[in-house]
Parts: C-alpha cells; sequence; structure tokens
C-alpha cells in the first residue's frame, strides 16, 4: 500500500514539472549589422540642416563668428562720407571733363537697357556681397588718388584709355617674353601680374570705347 502512495506520488510530481521552451534565436542578417548608416549617396541625408541652403549657412557661420567674411559687410556709404569722395569727385573736374565728352546724364540713363539686356545688374544683385566686401574697399578707399588720374584721362579723350590699355598689354608681353619672376617667392611674373594687368587692359579699352561711341 505505501508502495503504490509513493509511486502515485512520484508520477504526479513528474506529470507537474515541464521543461521552459528555448527562446528562438533570430537568424536575420542585417548588413548595416543593427547600426543607422546613413547614405551616403544622399546628400541632405549627410549634410546637417544648418548647411543646407545658403541662408542657413549663414547663420551657422554668424553663429561661430561674429565678424566672418560672409556675414561681414563693408560700409559703403560711411566711407564715402568720411573720405568726402562728392567733394574730391567735383574738385577733380570729372563731371566738367565728362560733359566735354559728350557723357551727360541722358546718355547714362540710356545706358540702363543695355545693362539689363546683359544681366550685369542681375549679376550684382547676386554677388553683391563679394562685390561690397572685395571690390568696393580698394576702389572706394583709393578713389582719392585714382579719381583725380581718371579725370585727367577723361580730359584727354579716348585716346588716354587706349594708350593706357596698350601700355598694360605691353607690359604684360614683356614679363612674358623675359620670363620674370617674382622676387623672393620665384613665381612666374607674366602669369600672377597678369591676372591683374590684362582685366584692368580689357576695362580701360572698353573704357575708352564708350567714350567713343558717346562723343559728339
Amino acid at each position: 500500500m505505501k508502495f503504490l502512495l509513493l509511486l502515485s506520488l512520484l508520477v504526479s510530481s513528474a506529470s507537474s514539472f515541464r521543461l521552459s521552451p528555448r527562446p528562438s534565436l533570430s537568424t536575420k542578417l542585417h548588413e548595416g549589422f543593427g547600426l543607422n548608416i546613413p547614405n551616403v549617396n544622399d546628400a541632405e541625408e549627410i549634410t546637417p540642416d544648418l548647411l543646407l541652403g545658403e541662408a542657413n549657412y549663414k547663420q551657422w557661420v554668424g553663429s561661430i563668428e561674429d565678424d566672418s567674411f560672409l556675414n561681414r559687410q563693408y560700409d559703403v556709404l560711411g566711407r564715402v562720407r568720411e573720405l568726402d569722395l562728392l567733394g574730391v569727385t567735383v574738385e577733380s573736374g570729372l563731371l566738367s571733363n565728362l560733359e566735354k565728352q559728350g557723357v551727360d546724364l541722358e546718355t547714362l540713363e540710356s545706358l540702363l537697357p543695355t545693362l539689363q539686356s546683359l544681366k550685369v545688374l542681375e549679376i550684382a544683385g547676386k554677388n553683391q556681397q563679394l562685390l561690397l566686401n572685395l571690390l568696393a574697399p580698394p576702389l572706394i578707399e583709393g578713389a582719392p588718388l585714382l579719381l583725380p588720374v581718371l579725370s585727367g584721362a577723361v580730359g584727354v579723350g579716348p585716346s588716354a584709355f587706349f594708350g593706357f590699355s596698350g601700355g598694360l598689354l605691353g607690359a604684360e608681353y614683356l614679363l612674358s617674353s623675359t620670363h620674370a619672376q617674382i622676387p623672393f617667392v620665384g613665381l612666374s611674373a607674366a602669369f600672377y601680374l597678369g591676372l591683374l594687368l590684362v582685366p584692368l587692359a580689357g576695362v580701360s579699352a572698353a573704357g575708352g570705347a564708350a567714350l567713343a561711341s558717346v562723343k559728339k
């Protein structure tokens, strides 16, 4: 009797004991190994939001550098007043010499449609920051010295501009033919100085041609 009781207890205990099933392991593989790797071919995905767009970029640069080139603006009107360029222009006789060559307000107004057709004003508007910070400073700061020279050239007429242009091109040819180099650095003078001489020659020739076309 005791044996049967003990056997029934063992059977009931064995039936109540169950092994918990093992959790199934996932065999799915990922190329990124679970990491969020951006698509390097998508510029918008890999570029920070602050750098998307010119306005955002300027704002971001301004947050790390107050006096940055992108956000800095040359005070054109302030420097014109300080240097009294209007008074210097009158004293140099530039306006009277322009009138003698036939350049008046009506002539200047007639040039506006040409400038618009060439999209000069549109290009200047899109590159306003570059023009104000790169071209305006040397022109305005050097105006007290340049205006009397320009007035004298206008008084002589188109030949002065053509002669100046020819002189610049002659200097460039001389530097190129002699293989001149910039002292101490050994760089080609014809190439690096030519970056200044050739554009100035073109501007001078264009000024002479414009003056000759309006001369009455």
